[in-house]
């Protein structure tokens, strides 16, 4: 991952692409969590959303940018601590990242603007427990997409919970 500054505004680029990320300041207040398996997402979920509101393809395209370049940071920062809550690992304008690291190299990450800490890691365990019960069920195959509507109604409750 190379970062680099240009005249018109800050850039992050990868070797597949170059986004500009100076207009996240205008991104919307929802919050987007993220399960990252060892290769693909396994569940997407967008919290604190207005209803009826509708958010600009772009500004979802940054955001799905954002986490997803943080992977290099989550697994820099794996190596740096035993917990499995790695806390903000990433901070792009006003936008964090934080992320939860589960033993079975399960990444789940949390792109917001500044939430209180306590609340997100009280978040990601009990996101994290939710996890561990839907990976017991004999119906779920390990590192697949979750579609249970169960688990995607149970984790909004948490974020309503914790995240509100």
């Amino acid at each position: 991952l190379i970062a680099a500054n240009n005249q018109r505004g800050r850039c992050r680029r990868t070797s597949w692409s170059v986004v500009r990320l100076d207009r996240l300041e205008m991104a919307s207040p929802s919050l987007l969590f993220i399960i990252v398996g060892k290769n693909e997402p396994l569940y997407e979920a967008e919290f604190n959303k207005a209803p009826g509101s509708v958010t600009a393809d772009s500004v979802t395209r940054q955001n799905y940018f954002v986490l997803h370049s943080a992977l290099d940071l989550v697994e820099k920062a794996a190596w740096t601590t035993n917990n499995m809550y790695l806390k903000v690992v990433d901070k792009v304008n006003h936008q964090q990242v934080s992320t939860f690291l589960t033993a079975g190299n399960i990444k789940f990450m949390l792109l917001h603007s500044g939430k209180s800490e306590d609340g997100i890691k009280n978040f990601f365990t009990d996101v994290y427990e939710l996890y561990v019960k839907l990976s017991m069920n004999p119906f779920y195959k390990y590192d697949t997409p979750i579609t249970s509507k169960a688990f995607d109604i149970r984790a909004r409750s948490i974020a309503r919970r914790y995240l509100a």
